[in-house]
């Protein structure tokens, strides 16, 4: 079910790690943004969109994760962008054989084995490096590219409508997700990309995560801030102060503490090795 957050922006949440689809409505048709997770769920926003008259004219993924990647035939044809970095790690990701299997194999281990359509996985297009708008007959899409949680993120500002896609960031419930083996400095990365996002928030009334709960205008700063914190806390090897993680974790989302210390390690151990402080 597509709920509207603004004027003519509609979110579509999963049941699935609350995965969220956001639809723009342009002249011509929609612009859909991170489209879903299951197949059936993917269906239905086609029929929804269909049944109201509309459809699909363009598709951007935020991030190279797989679960951003994804497309049904059913949503049509359209050219499905992203940044060029991010296309360029998606044909890297998808260039080698059993790429696909792998995916599906890890799924698996998850409640959705099965139900996630890979054939229109990853065909997207890059744009060229430094493209400040997605091109597209609709209201201005400022892309807002960093290096923070993947290769070639994008936070997606609507600037007409106040609205922040932020891709996977400033999540209710997943902590922030460094990008660990593809970048020489995560920390940085995560605090330049906040601050980045900080740029525009003053004029953001409504924020959409990749997963979790829409927020509205209170939430912009508030997000970045708790973001911040916990970049820091990792920074220092300190154990955050956070709601998405320990005892207080949202119920269903207990494995985020492990996705923490997992961090944690990682980082301990890098600084180990590299001879730094931390």
């Amino acid at each position: 079910m597509l709920t509207q957050v603004a004027e003519g922006v509609l979110v579509h949440e999963s049941e699935f790690v609350q995965s969220n689809a956001v639809v723009v409505h342009g002249r011509a048709g929609v612009l859909l943004i991170d489209p879903g997770v299951q197949g059936r769920e993917m269906v239905c926003l086609a029929n929804d969109l269909s049944d109201s008259g509309q459809t699909v004219v363009a598709g951007f993924s935020t991030h190279p994760d797989w679960d951003h990647l994804l497309w049904h035939a059913q949503l049509g044809a359209a050219p499905r962008y992203g940044t060029a970095r991010c296309a360029a790690t998606v044909r890297d990701q998808l260039s080698g054989p059993g790429a696909k299997a792998r995916i599906a194999d890890h799924l698996l281990e998850t409640e959705i084995a099965g139900q996630v359509p890979l054939d229109l996985l990853g065909l997207i297009i890059g744009l060229p490096a430094e493209t400040a708008q997605i091109p597209w007959d609709g209201p201005q899409v400022r892309i807002i590219e960093h290096q923070a949680h993947a290769p070639g993120h994008a936070a997606l500002f609507i600037e007409e409508r106040g609205v922040l896609v932020a891709g996977d960031m400033l999540s209710d419930v997943l902590v922030p997700m460094l990008d660990l083996d593809g970048t020489a400095d995560p920390i940085e990365d995560y605090l330049a990309a906040l601050r980045l996002l900080e740029g525009v928030a003053g004029d953001v009334d409504v924020v959409v995560p990749g997963h979790g709960s829409v927020g509205g205008a209170d939430q912009a700063h508030a997000r970045i801030e708790r973001d911040r914190a916990y970049v820091l806390a990792l920074r220092e090897g300190h154990v955050p102060s956070d709601p998405r993680v320990g005892p207080s974790a949202k119920p269903g989302w207990e494995w985020v503490s492990d996705v923490h210390n997992g961090q944690l390690q990682s980082l301990a151990r890098r600084s180990e090795h590299d001879g730094t402080p931390r």
